[in-house]
């Protein structure tokens, strides 16, 4: 057998080679990238990150992971985010009330919405849906109106906890249309849509993927949607709140995809541009709809981060007007 001779040159080139092809493979090698979620897996942020996930993935080649830290409406995992490292390795799938109104709700938060993080792309609106018990003596959002202005106190409405979206668009819809309804707050949406089928209580503003199958079953009537147009399906019917004289009043909760401050600018628009791709994917809008997402898209990583700061002094706002006090 004939055993090749290496000279000097020859390992050093095998080396160089080597080093050469094992940088090159570790630049390019696909990442690992943690999609942090501020709830329990199975509820409608999370499904969304799911599915944003593998689009990603598949249009990346990197690793996204989908990382649920859930605790006090999402402000947990904004926590973490803010400590974590800028290098795009950590991005949250953000919800609008740990951004933007529970900051003004809770003693402390562990973040500055305002300087701890950089919003890269918005994703979507969740509306909600102001629903009652189908026995009230109300058809439509023009009788509950009247009705309401003419039984001040009588009516009760639930929410899913003091200082959630359910509980502040309710206020403001009573504070500008002058009506007196008593709050009923519970422990998530569930106990208090429950109590509103029930008859225990008259009303409640919530989701449209929590309300949506007991409208179809008609234990609940349907008054108005908090989205900026109207909604699809069973939902189609229902006028919005600025179609009622509402015209600046929406009841939705958004979402956005945000990194930690510092993170490159040229990455922020890699995954705006990524994003923006995807959620134009007819089969990914279906998708999303049937979570009971709006995809609602960005212009530029710019206008995301000016939509964030916008937002913060509106529920800013909101909450003082409400007089919720600091938890």
């Amino acid at each position: 057998m004939n055993i090749p001779h290496w000279n000097r040159r020859d390992f050093m080139t095998l080396a160089a080679a080597t080093s050469l092809t094992g940088g090159t493979w570790a630049q390019n090698a696909p990442k690992v990238i943690k999609i942090m979620v501020g709830f329990p897996p199975g509820q409608a942020t999370d499904q969304v990150a799911r599915e944003l996930a593998e689009r990603l993935r598949q249009q990346t080649q990197d690793n996204y992971l989908v990382d649920n830290r859930p605790g006090q409406g999402g402000s947990l995992a904004l926590g973490l985010l803010a400590k974590a490292a800028p290098n795009g390795t950590t991005v949250m799938l953000a919800h609008m009330s740990a951004l933007a109104t529970n900051p003004h709700i809770y003693q402390s938060v562990p973040y500055d919405t305002l300087k701890d993080f950089e919003g890269a792309a918005m994703v979507g609106d969740l509306p909600f849906v102001l629903v009652c018990n189908p026995q009230m003596p109300f058809q439509n959002f023009a009788e509950f109106l009247q009705y309401a202005r003419a039984n001040p106190n009588k009516l009760t409405n639930a929410s899913s906890g003091n200082g959630t979206v359910s509980h502040l668009a309710m206020e403001e819809i009573k504070r500008r249309a002058g009506l007196s309804i008593t709050h009923v707050p519970y422990k998530g949406s569930v106990a208090g849509l429950t109590d509103v089928i029930s008859g225990n209580v008259s009303m409640a503003l919530e989701t449209a993927s929590a309300v949506r199958p007991h409208i179809e079953s008609g234990r609940l009537r349907g008054l108005a949607v908090g989205s900026a147009n109207r909604l699809s399906g069973v939902l189609s019917s229902l006028p919005t709140l600025i179609e009622q004289g509402f015209p600046d009043l929406k009841a939705v909760t958004w979402l956005m995809m945000l990194y930690p401050a510092g993170t490159p600018k040229a990455h922020l628009q890699s995954v705006h541009q990524s994003i923006n791709s995807i959620m134009k994917q007819p089969e990914v809008q279906a998708r999303m709809l049937s979570i009971g997402l709006q995809p609602r898209l960005s212009s530029s990583v710019e206008e995301t981060d000016e939509y964030l700061k916008t937002e913060y002094q509106f529920w800013a706002d909101v909450v003082k007007r409400s007089g919720v006090p600091k938890e």
